[in-house]
């Protein structure tokens, strides 16, 4: 079994990076605005997603400007916000994607994308998508799927954006 997991998500990663590689690069440029001007990225996780949230915190490599983002927070025209769901019909997600929209913040959204009327990729400016809307894995039971690594996916995509903001900073600072 932990030898299909691995084959699994060795494929999950690859069909990320294949399939968005330029998204990527656009949701690094859209959160690395707030970094190299006088704004914040503000972190918001739902679930197991904390994990981005922690990472980006408290991880050897905190991402530059990265902050948790709480309803105290007055965000302003140079912040961005960074949020991230298992799903993109996630109720809280969509009504905090929403919120930002109606005010005019610019967000980065990463979630498993699930084809619907109400989604996160239909209002945030970026959305990075797990591709995990089910379980990897067969289970026992006929039809059964198991082994729904959404955080671990968010994680990669979390990585990737992280090397590349790196990489604008160091090159505005020169």
């Amino acid at each position: 079994m932990i030898k299909m997991f691995t084959t699994q998500l060795t494929g999950l990663f690859k069909r990320i990076y294949d399939k968005q590689e330029f998204q990527i690069e656009d949701a690094s440029r859209l959160l690395a605005q707030a970094a190299i001007g006088q704004g914040n990225i503000y972190l918001q996780s739902y679930g197991e997603m904390e994990a981005v949230t922690a990472e980006a915190l408290y991880g050897a490599e905190p991402l530059p400007s990265a902050k948790r983002y709480d309803s105290s927070v007055k965000l302003t025209e140079a912040d961005r916000v960074f949020v991230v769901s298992r799903l993109s019909t996630d109720e809280e997600a969509l009504l905090f994607g929403k919120k930002l929209k109606a005010e005019g913040v610019p967000f980065v959204a990463i979630s498993g994308l699930v084809e619907a009327e109400d989604s996160l990729e239909k209002i945030a400016d970026l959305h990075l998508d797990t591709k995990v809307v089910k379980g990897l894995l067969p289970g026992d039971e006929i039809g059964e799927r198991v082994c729904f690594p959404s955080s671990m996916a968010a994680l990669y995509l979390y990585f990737a954006i992280g090397f590349v903001i790196r990489e604008m900073l160091e090159e505005y600072e020169e």
